[in-house]
């Protein structure tokens, strides 16, 4: 069977996280984006996994709520804020990796992301004693990832390289970046949302297609290994260019720079701000490889707008968070059961019935790649524009396929 899965997430008990990303609410939006499994995020976090015990257990390591499958999942700060993502088989391992870090960490009960007094080995150590998973989150991040530290996998976690088994690319990302980078080609790479609000252009704006026989953890588990004919089928996610971090800007006033003219400024802008080196510019310094070279089993990656964003557009909206882009949003899903069937899998025959036509036409030019997106930096995401098809004709000729393409 064919699953989708966003497998890193946030509850209402991480910094900075809305107040609505409730085990129930989370289920619910899950379910309408359609994605049948999640990370439950957080689960280090005693309050919300009294939250999370209100799920139906299906197994060990896998609950349920309302339809939604959840698997036991966080997400920890080590040092040099490097973050990295754990998956644990059931409550007991997560049981038994709590009491190896709490003398390493202050604030276990008070954030849903602790920070850990730990290196990326010393947890990954942790994480091989009690059998979960583990792997680095957001990758390239400049802020809060492994390279932005460190210049290779063992740098970060030493002898228990092997043992990591996948990376999550994040949403500057994708295979094409991270397969420039001969280190990382024999691990599975997840697209993930982080999604610190259940609103339908955070949850699950990225996610994964996985090939298994039950939407469990030990299915997952397999999937990431790539064991026993389970593996991932398709990564899902934004354009690159549409991160926060793509390309090296200011952080102050938003200005681009190129590696060149960053480096010769000394990473200040003339404004006096702090240039952050993007990813794109990152995986540059970092590459081995001129273009990325995928391994035979490195699935497609398919490049998904959230669906607000393109009705935000469609109908000349400043904002995907107004009502009249919610009650559009809303109206397409009661006609079609969830998002991914709308922006990929319903005929344009069958979206004119139901929506205007403006929304249709920009349905339309996202499958056909018409749309162009002016590269985000420096913390700010990036712009979507839905340029008119002459103009965008001639620059993408390959029609982007339907999710239902890629069955594995």
């Amino acid at each position: 069977m064919l699953i989708n899965s966003d497998l890193h997430l946030h509850s209402r008990f991480s910094g900075a996280t809305s107040q609505q990303m409730s085990i129930k609410r989370i289920a619910e939006e899950s379910k309408r984006k359609g994605v049948e499994l999640v990370s439950t995020g957080d689960c280090l976090h005693s309050k919300w996994l009294d939250e999370i015990r209100h799920c139906t257990p299906v197994d060990e390591g896998t609950l349920e709520l309302n339809g939604t499958r959840f698997i036991l999942g966080t997400e920890v700060e080590g040092s040099n804020r490097v973050h990295h993502l754990l998956y644990f088989p059931n409550l007991s391992s997560l049981t038994d990796f709590k009491k190896k870090i709490r003398p390493h960490s202050a604030n276990l009960e008070t954030d849903g992301r602790p920070n850990l007094k730990l290196n990326g080995e010393q947890i990954a150590q942790f994480a091989k004693d009690v059998g979960a998973l583990i792997g680095p989150s957001h990758i390239f991040t400049p802020w809060t990832a492994l390279y932005a530290y460190h210049n290779s996998l063992k740098a970060c976690y030493g002898d228990l390289t092997p043992y990591i088994s996948f990376i999550e690319l994040g949403l500057s990302a994708d295979t094409d970046y991270a397969d420039r980078i001969s280190e990382l080609s024999r691990l599975t790479f997840l697209t993930n949302s982080d999604a610190h609000s259940p609103h339908p252009v955070r949850l699950a704006r990225e996610f994964n297609r996985l090939k298994v026989e039950d939407a469990t953890f030990e299915e997952v588990k397999k999937a990431l290994l790539r064991m026993g004919g389970r593996t991932c089928t398709l990564n899902v996610g934004l354009p690159p260019e549409e991160g926060k971090y793509n390309e090296s800007a200011c952080i102050s006033c938003r200005t681009h720079f190129s590696l060149r003219e960053a480096l010769s400024k000394k990473w200040r802008c003339q404004c006096g701000g702090r240039i952050k080196k993007g990813v794109k510019d990152r995986i540059s310094e970092l590459a081995d490889l001129p273009i990325g070279c995928h391994p035979s089993y490195r699935p497609p990656y398919l490049h998904i707008i959230p669906l607000a964003e393109i009705v935000s557009a469609a109908l000349g909206q400043a904002s995907p968070f107004t009502k009249r882009v919610n009650d559009e949003w809303l109206n397409l899903i009661r006609a079609f059961g969830n998002e991914v069937r709308v922006l990929v899998d319903a005929g344009i025959d069958e979206l004119t019935k139901v929506t205007t036509p403006a929304v249709v036409r920009a349905i339309e030019a996202f499958r056909q790649r018409k749309v162009t997106i002016h590269p985000g930096g420096g913390g700010e995401y990036g712009r979507i524009d839905l340029a008119s098809q002459i103009e965008v004709e001639t620059l993408f000729e390959e029609k982007q396929k339907s999710i239902f393409d890629y069955g594995g």
